[in-house]
């Protein structure tokens, strides 16, 4: 009977075996998917596909006047889709042909061309237009040869037309057409640009045209060999000397995993195959292999790169640079490394060129700048595809797809003369604004800078008051003049310069009011820019933190992008930690820094109705005041979280290198989890003073998250830290700071703790580190906790209710001492407080906005213990209250406030506590509420 049961059992998991194998062989299956014959009178297939006529009783097509055009067989070139060019449909109207789609797909575009003659027809002198709704395809197009014109397009409805159109007196014509659907995730919204490797956003509206598919150190792929029917040709002609170069073929080798590419992003005949350097030709290895190819100038063009590490054997011995023209857009690249340490798996990175300056667009791989590294360099497939302009064409030329050319005309000239009307009136109009402005300056009359918008738009009306100055200081989110930012900035003077990034440089300012300001200058030339300035607009004008750098203002004037910021004294973390030669910050300095930045990145993921991602924490952008209080900043890459019913964003992977959390990259689904793992990043460059990535060191040593982890994982992380520490912390503290990067750089989202258990854990490392001071100086036992002052309360169990605070538009208590605020758990009718035993010193934060640490109060949470549910947090109920640094604690009828405990923390119980710690004070500590 067992045996039979256990053979049961083998026959199930080889069915599902030959399942997942059927699976994998049927790969992609499309949502539409149209095949159409043109001009045939039956069925064609080609390969596994059939091709069906536009005369069956689909109704695709819609045309008044059209030629059925044959040929024969001697005539076509032989290859795999030769039937189709045995007939062609002639148009010498414009004609369309329809197809019922899904709304918001990407769709491919495939357009079969092959010339020849019939009767009167003589194809190759077919003139035409071919569009979409949207787009301009082809235009002036003249075929040449068998053809395959590639598109991609996305849907804006539930149909797609597509029309042809005949030019100067010709016709058009065509042998088959497909439309058939894209995988969702085939092609994100953004990509890398070459020339700075920030984020181009907005791919999804744009239509592509394929220039180029090549399947490097192999042959040809055909559409039967390929998930999605497209046809990789080899590389061979492409390059720009053969000598230097050696084919590379291992396809079984090929791994696809789980977030990377996949069978569908190219298939393993590409992966499997490589052209690599030939470094055994040249003895001093200084060459780059090259690629050219045939671009259309004025154009941007969107580029793939296919890699897959057959060529080593071991991980993280391959590194090579990568180039767009002359653009370095991946030095170093480690391909191992960005596999997360897996040989053979296939891997893909997208860039966005700038608008293509000459005929010729060339990539290039050459031999890395490491030490120690042998110069070698590989590449397995390329994809290069044009990306419609801002008029929605692919061509340079001019085109309207509908209408006659006489009523172009009448359209023309009735455009022209409206046209005229306008601008005639416009600057009129523009002339009396002017001159009444002028007559206003004259009566000393001075205008109120414009407010910013919600959406970072500003109204066109104008407010005038007589007043001769205004404070900037006191009134934050508003557009300043040009003018006065030259006069801030000593008309830009590179001397005040104090930073450079990629949106531009960076100048200390003073206002005419003795504010001293960051005045960001972006790069007009940068397209990048631009899509940064309006998102840290977006983003800073809707929160206000005490932990979040302000924006003050903003200027758009003569095509400028300058963001005022407040001047943050002290400068980056980054430069306090190393090569800046600063002095160097005590622990407990970096204790409070890391919990000044997590209290404010737990604002953005919680603070919000929608989660807001920061995409680019790291030590350089989290500055420092007079005071050493860490502000995070840089919101240019800032992503609105998921939706209540989704748990990711898709996107394209952003960020800096070394701070990349790893499921981001592999799954392009962006998470407030992503944030937590590049601040576990910065906790360790904290604590060992060092850059992330330090190509000088040996290879194991370069990245400094794998190497912490490393000395982490031995329980010897002490042996790393920066010099200037050691024997000056405390081993608990030290401990407990250490698990908690550890934590964060969980290779899962889903291990990986919320920024508010990072916050709770960092407060309580700190309160670990000063325990000692309020007990023996000398002594470093973990069994001794300070004594508590007296004045310290007890707190209540957890049961109690708690309304939400407000959690937008408040400056987090600016100005609060925290060294003075106390508060107790009370519950919310009022009553006394509790008893809750205490035991050590803890802070416990207020969530959210409000940072009011509780100090003295309770040891840390038995994570094991959870008896009760937490209070939760409804962010729009309750206003804030605020605390002034000149008033006592204390109020004769005022409502309690109760320090919010994170959601998601453990439950405080009794068993957390030592016995001989058990106390209570009945006492409320009341806070005036914030009107």
């Amino acid at each position: 009977m067992m045996g039979c049961r256990v053979r049961e059992v083998e026959l199930l998991i080889w069915v599902w075996l030959v399942l997942c194998l059927l699976c994998l062989c049927i790969g992609f299956t499309p949502t539409d998917n149209y095949l159409i014959d043109c001009g045939s009178s039956s069925d064609t297939k080609v390969g596994s596909r059939v091709f069906v006529s536009d005369k069956s009783g689909l109704k695709y097509l819609s045309t008044s006047q059209d030629v059925l055009a044959k040929t024969n067989l001697k005539s076509i070139t032989s290859s795999s889709d030769s039937p189709l060019y045995q007939t062609a449909r002639v148009f010498t109207e414009t004609s369309q042909y329809t197809f019922s789609v899904t709304p918001n797909e990407r769709l491919w575009i495939r357009l079969y061309f092959f010339p020849f003659v019939y009767n009167s027809y003589n194809l190759n002198t077919a003139k035409f237009a071919v569009s979409t709704e949207n787009h301009v395809l082809l235009n002036h197009f003249s075929a040449s040869g068998a053809s395959v014109k590639e598109f991609s397009v996305n849907t804006t409805s539930n149909s797609l037309v597509i029309t042809l159109t005949p030019l100067e007196n010709s016709f058009a014509f065509l042998n088959a057409i497909e439309v058939v659907s894209v995988p969702d995730l085939l092609i994100t919204d953004d990509a890398n640009t070459a020339d700075t490797r920030q984020d181009f956003n907005g791919l999804t509206s744009l239509a592509l045209e394929t220039v180029a598919r090549v399947n490097m150190g192999g042959s040809m792929v055909s559409f039967d060999n390929d998930t999605l029917w497209r046809t990789w040709v080899p590389d061979q002609n492409f390059l720009v000397t053969k000598n230097g170069v050696r084919n590379v073929s291992n396809i079984k080798a090929v791994k696809y995993t789980d977030g990377l590419a996949t069978p569908d992003t190219a298939p393993s005949s590409v992966y499997g195959t490589a052209t690599a350097m030939a470094a055994e030709n040249d003895p001093h290895n200084n060459y780059n292999v090259t690629w050219v190819f045939k671009v259309e100038p004025g154009f941007r063009y969107f580029i793939r790169f296919h890699f897959c590490d057959i060529v080593s054997s071991s991980p993280n011995s391959l590194y090579f640079n990568v180039y767009v023209d002359s653009w370095n857009v991946a030095p170093n690249l480690d391909l191992t490394g960005a596999a997360f340490n897996v040989l053979a798996t296939a891997i893909y990175s997208d860039f966005v060129t700038l608008p293509a300056p000459s005929n010729n667009l060339s990539v290039s791989i050459g031999p890395s700048t490491l030490p120690d590294v042998d110069p070698n360099g590989i590449l397995n497939g390329l994809e290069i595809m044009k990306m419609s302009n801002s008029k929605g064409s692919l061509s340079n030329s001019d085109f309207s797809p509908s209408g006659s050319s006489s009523k172009k005309n009448v359209g023309l000239i009735v455009g022209v003369s409206v046209g005229a009307f306008v601008v005639v009136v416009f600057a009129l109009v523009f002339f009396l604004l002017c001159r009444r402005r002028r007559r206003m300056a004259e009566q000393g009359h001075s205008k109120t800078w414009i407010p910013l918008s919600i959406n970072g738009s500003h109204t066109m009306g104008s407010k005038y008051s007589t007043r001769t100055t205004t404070s900037i200081a006191s009134n934050h989110g508003y557009r300043i003049p040009f003018n006065a930012l030259q006069e801030a900035t000593h008309s830009f003077d590179e001397n005040w310069v104090i930073g450079i990034g990629g949106f531009g440089k960076v100048y200390k300012g003073v206002l005419s009011d003795g504010t001293k300001v960051a005045v960001k200058r972006g790069n007009p030339k940068s397209q990048q820019g631009l899509a940064e300035f309006q998102t840290e607009i977006e983003m800073l004008s809707q929160f206000r933190h005490r932990h979040l750098v302000s924006l003050i203002g903003y200027c758009d004037e003569k095509n400028e992008m300058i963001l005022v910021y407040e001047y943050m004294e002290n400068g980056t973390l980054k430069s306090h930690l190393y090569g800046s030669g600063l002095p160097s910050l005590s622990w407990k300095q970096r204790l409070e820094i890391c919990i000044g930045a997590a209290r404010g990145l737990h604002y953005l993921h919680t603070g919000y109705a929608k989660a807001v991602i920061h995409r680019d924490v790291k030590s350089a952008n989290i500055l420092v005041d007079e005071n050493l209080m860490a502000k995070v900043a840089d919101f240019g890459l800032s992503k609105a979280g998921p939706e209540i019913d989704q748990t990711h964003v898709s996107t394209a992977v952003k960020g800096s290198f070394g701070y990349l959390d790893p499921e981001y990259f592999r799954r392009q689904q962006l998470t407030e989890k992503s944030d937590v793992y590049s601040f576990g990043v910065v906790l360790f460059e904290v604590l060992c003073a060092r850059p992330v990535i330090d190509p000088t060191l040996p290879r194991e040593m370069v990245n400094l998250a794998e190497w912490a982890m490393k000395w982490q994982t031995k329980g010897q992380l002490d042996q790393i830290i920066d010099s200037t520490l050691v024997g000056k912390i405390r081993p608990d503290s030290l401990r407990k700071f250490a698990e908690t990067a550890e934590k964060c750089l969980a290779d899962y989202g889903v291990d990986r703790p919320s920024m508010g258990d990072v916050l709770w854990n960092l407060e309580y490392a700190l309160q670990l580190q000063e325990a000692v001071i309020l007990g023996d100086p000398e002594e470093n036992s973990t069994n001794v906790i300070g004594e508590l002052s007296p004045q310290v309360n007890n707190f209540t169990n957890l049961d109690t209710t708690v309304s939400g605070v407000e959690m937008t538009g408040v400056d987090d208590l600016s100005g609060v001492s925290m060294s003075r605020v106390f508060s107790q758990l009370v519950k919310s009718e009022g009553s006394p407080c509790a008893n809750i035993p205490v035991s050590g010193v803890a802070d416990i934060p207020v969530s959210g906005v409000a940072d009011i640490p509780v100090s003295g109060v309770a040891e840390p949470l038995n994570f094991a213990s959870h008896t009760a549910a937490a209070p939760e947090l409804n962010p729009t109920t309750q206003p804030l209250p605020t605390i002034p640094e000149t008033q006592p604690i204390s109020s004769p009828d005022p409502a309690c406030i109760i320090p919010d405990i994170p959601t998601h923390a453990p439950q405080m119980t009794l068993q957390s506590i030592p016995e001989s710690s058990h106390t209570c004070i009945n006492t409320c500590i009341h806070f005036p509420v914030m009107n």
